[in-house]
């Protein structure tokens, strides 16, 4: 798709949220409009949307539910990290032609006063990073890992969505600090990424029948830091290999975010809560901007070094223009991606 002629530049194309979805997003939660182009006001700037990123939690944004964020209301546009042109600006602090990080959502052009924005220079190398290894993603590797799981030299640690934004960063950053780390990603060219490209020392595909088994191999010394994406069957075969005083950083449930009930089968409940009471395991959530954007900063010195010094091996999944904006979405929760999603809506160029 030629992303350049696709946009219009005297229009504003969003995709709303149209309806609640009930189990899986579908097309047909989402609705395409075509608005005029917003004008900035005193003390404004018109952000023309470069890179729109997509990401697992906005699944649980369309939900009609109490969380750590509120719902997007019907109507709305679609929420989400974006990396932006200044393209008008009626702000003291912001030039035409500077790149920002900002949370403009699923369209082409948003209004902004300046707050919540960070510059990212007026020519950066690759704009879409802060979406990604230098953004959300990354932050969330980092300390997720660090602060949480505190891993040691020697220890071995399982991450699920193991060629995913996260938990492609969480291995290599536990390689760093000495660990074994095994893999866990569905199909055998993601694992094989894992240990080729990322340096894991094993990857297990979670959709072989004899998953479970396999895992046992392979951390054969036990877990002792699990850095969980996925919960469903892919923690079911992790929790009876945690080590005691294992540490659980809980980062997301990806295989629950389109469940309409409770999954068939025992209640796991006790057999978890012994295992944490037994073990003496540490099991923590946590919102990263919320617990660490404080931090960013730190986190930022590491990466951008790790990255200097070939530490670090980042993949974008890179998908052209805003309309393939929901079927991208759809395939993210189907594991369809292979690294960071992230949507070019527009040309780089002023």
């Amino acid at each position: 798709m030629n992303v350049s002629s696709e946009q219009n530049i005297e229009a504003n194309r969003q995709w709303q949220l149209a309806g609640r979805p009930q189990g899986a997003p579908t097309l047909s939660d989402f609705n395409l409009v075509t608005i005029d182009k917003p004008t900035p006001k005193d003390g404004e700037l018109l952000l023309r949307v470069v890179y729109l990123s997509l990401d697992p939690y906005m699944r649980g944004r369309m939900n009609d539910a109490k969380s750590y964020a509120a719902p997007v209301a019907i109507g709305d546009v679609m929420v989400g990290g974006t990396a932006c042109r200044v393209e008008a600006s009626n702000h003291p602090d912001f030039a035409v032609g500077e790149w920002v990080l900002s949370y403009s959502g699923w369209q082409d052009y948003a209004i902004s006063d300046g707050t919540g924005l960070l510059k990212l220079g007026a020519e950066p190398s690759q704009p879409s990073y802060a979406l990604g290894v230098m953004g959300m993603p990354g932050l969330t590797a980092y300390m997720g890992l660090l602060d949480i799981g505190q891993p040691k030299a020697g220890e071995t640690i399982v991450v699920a969505a193991a060629t995913g934004a996260v938990g492609s960063l969480v291995g290599q950053i536990a390689k760093i600090y000495g660990c074994k780390v095994v893999g866990i990603a569905g199909g055998a060219n993601k694992c094989r990424s894992a240990v080729e490209d990322l340096g894991f020392d094993a990857c297990v595909d979670h959709k072989s029948p004899d998953f479970a088994e396999q895992l046992a191999k392979a951390c054969d010394a036990g877990i002792d830091v699990c850095f969980e994406n996925v919960g469903g069957k892919v923690f079911d075969a992790v929790l009876p290999l945690l080590n005691t005083s294992a540490r659980v950083p809980l980062c997301g449930l990806i295989s629950q975010y389109n469940a309409t009930s409770l999954p068939e089968g025992p209640d796991r409940l006790s057999m978890l809560m012994g295992s944490l009471l037994i073990k003496r395991i540490k099991m923590q959530g946590f919102i990263v901007f919320d617990d660490y954007g404080h931090r960013y900063d730190e986190f930022s010195q590491a990466m951008t070094q790790w990255l200097q010094e070939g530490k670090i091996s980042y993949r974008e999944h890179l998908v052209d223009g805003l309309a393939s904006a929901v079927e991208s979405f759809i395939g993210l929760l189907e594991g369809k991606n292979f690294g960071k999603l992230v949507v070019r809506v527009g040309p780089d160029q002023l």
